[in-house]
């Protein structure tokens, strides 16, 4: 049997399960506390708890996304603000699913969002011997049963929420019987899918989970940690709560979804007589529009091709986002201003965008880059100039020189020679500021044969330079890059991946994929940022946010992802 060919199946459990803790609306009234921590204060205060451990325990079986990052600040932020420990365990229970590629992987993204564990790195499968010592102990106290029925039959005879399940056969087979076929299936006597360990609780309860779940199931796979050592390997629901018992965690935070599931969380702790008791609280997961973090979905987009792998800037993947420009701060600021409650809900993505732009306002330093070029000529610029600006206007990052000649970019969308009511940038016989420069003229239009603007001839006045002119107003700037001394740049400019606020509301997600959510354009930059280094971030001025690729910006062939335009939709409320 295949790990998740039984569990897998089983529906969402409607059935509420009750709980000791504290009533959300109370809990938000209480010192301003989300529910957790009002819970944690609470077990502090009266003495439930002594020290808090948290963890983070991630199934090494992809890549970490945005709702990663939202359980990764809370457990380690929890920790670190009632002064205790968040381990980093890794839930690798399922050998055919994982790779150390991913483990390695998430152990990065952790350290760059900013967090460090308690100790090293732990592992459920360092628990195994543990793991499966309690399990002889459930089949020694008439706990547990090895089931010898098919995978189709167990689904079978699981029932549904208006038939109770039907008792297996093997049920009630005595312990020296359960004992012997549970070695076998640990020395590989049973082929895969020809036998499962399973607790005995109550076929007839309301909550299927309950009914009676797997253990233990055959699985001749090598692990990437214990190598061929076992045959066997136990279900994810089995060695969460006792790998949480183990370490001693005392608030196993979790999402909503695992609410069904803290019955047998309860129910398993309690039967291996684990001196510590952990106790598990459900909050909401995080759900964002236009955005995407089912695992297999993600995985369809990256085998696919409709992605450039995990990695890719558009991904919501952590390594995504990194790549993408996104700040480690912004995202932590992202998830505090989430919060956590026990309702599930919609966060506007133009929140998110909102946070890393704070982020990124007094961080990211300014430069120029044109991304359509038009030619101009200033026709009498008198010599060759280096004009020294500051590399942000608020923040102390240094100088940076750009370097004013005769020949010169603008951006295109920066002239019209019809223009549109309201337009305050170059026209014909209009004047406009170069930044940090001078104001120039245009004085005439040069077209190809096809009647496209080509080139602009422009005068300077000399009288400008670092001052405004005298008897008239100039309303308009705009930025420029020298065409001698600018340097040629690939610019990848990103969007959200999807045109559709719930992308995932229909089966066929992959209709709602953006055509417009890349392009690459051939800019030309300030010579200034092609020294920057990969994963420098920059304000291109007028243009938005943006960032050297971590891994394709070299500087004799500059390569940088837009991170986000400068618009921002997102309002604060107002406390």
């Amino acid at each position: 049997m295949k790990p998740n060919d039984v569990v897998s199946e089983l529906p969402k459990n409607p059935t509420p399960n009750t709980h000791a803790s504290v009533d959300n609306a109370q809990q938000e009234q209480q010192a301003g506390l989300d529910f957790v921590r009002q819970v944690i204060t609470d077990d502090l205060k009266e003495g439930r708890t002594q020290k808090v451990v948290t963890r983070f325990p991630p199934e090494p079986n992809g890549y970490l996304h945005i709702g990663h990052v939202k359980a990764i600040c809370l457990n380690f932020g929890v920790a670190e603000e009632f002064d205790g420990l968040c381990n980093l365990r890794f839930d690798d229970t399922n050998p055919d699913a994982e790779e150390q590629e991913y483990v390695d992987g998430i152990a990065n993204d952790v350290k760059w969002l900013g967090f460090n564990w308690n100790g090293e790195p732990r592992y459920a499968s360092g628990y195994f011997d543990q793991l499966y010592a309690w399990a002889i102990q459930l089949i020694e106290q008439g706990d547990a049963y090895v089931d010898l029925q098919s995978p189709e039959e167990i689904k079978l005879n699981r029932g549904n929420f208006v038939e109770p399940g039907k008792n297996s056969p093997y049920r009630d087979a005595t312990v020296e019987e359960n004992l012997a076929r549970f070695e076998q299936m640990r020395n590989g006597e049973i082929q895969e899918g020809g036998a499962v360990l399973r607790a005995k609780i109550d076929m007839a309860s309301p909550n299927v989970h309950m009914r009676d779940p797997i253990l233990y199931r055959v699985l001749h796979s090598e692990h990437h940690q214990t190598g061929d050592k076992w045959k066997i390997y136990p279900m994810y629901d089995y060695a969460h709560p006792l790998s949480d018992a183990i370490e001693g965690i005392t608030h196993s935070l979790c999402t909503l979804e695992f609410q069904d599931h803290r019955p047998f969380y309860d129910w398993i702790v309690e039967k291996v007589h684990s001196k510590a008791v952990p106790r598990q609280y459900e909050s909401s997961r995080l759900n964002i529009d236009y955005t995407i973090t089912s695992k297999r979905k993600l995985r369809k987009l990256v085998e696919g091709g409709y992605v450039n792998g995990w990695d890719d800037p558009r991904m919501p993947t952590v390594v995504g986002m990194r790549r993408r420009g996104f700040t480690a701060e912004g995202l932590r600021d992202f998830c505090k201003r989430v919060g956590v409650s026990k309702t599930d809900g919609i966060v506007d993505v133009a929140m998110l965008e909102f946070c890393i732009r704070q982020s990124l306002e007094n961080t990211a330093a300014r430069g120029m880059a044109v991304l359509d070029p038009l030619k101009v000529t200033l026709t009498n610029l008198p010599e060759e100039l280096d004009l020294t600006h500051k590399r942000h206007p608020n923040v102390d990052m240094g100088e940076r020189v750009i370097p004013l000649t005769r020949e010169l970019y603008i951006d295109r969308k920066d002239f019209e020679e019809v223009p549109p009511k309201g337009f305050k940038r170059l026209i014909p016989e209009g004047e406009v500021r170069l930044r940090h420069a001078y104001v120039i003229k245009c004085d005439e239009v040069i077209k190809d044969a096809n009647g496209e603007v080509i080139e602009l001839k422009c005068s300077i006045d000399p009288d400008t330079l670092g001052k405004n002119p005298e008897g008239r107003k100039v309303k308009g700037v705009i930025h420029w890059v020298s065409a001698t001394k600018g340097v040629p740049a690939e610019v990848r400019i990103y969007d959200r991946l999807f045109t559709e606020a719930a992308p995932d509301a229909d089966d066929d997600f992959l209709a709602n994929l953006n055509p417009e959510s890349l392009k690459v354009v051939q800019a030309v930059i300030e010579p200034a940022l092609a020294q920057a280094k990969p994963e420098d971030r920059f304000q291109f001025e007028r243009e938005g946010y943006f960032v050297a690729d971590q891994y394709d910006h070299q500087a004799e062939k500059p390569v940088f992802n837009r991170i986000l335009d400068l618009k921002d939709s997102f309002k604060v409320e107002k406390k």
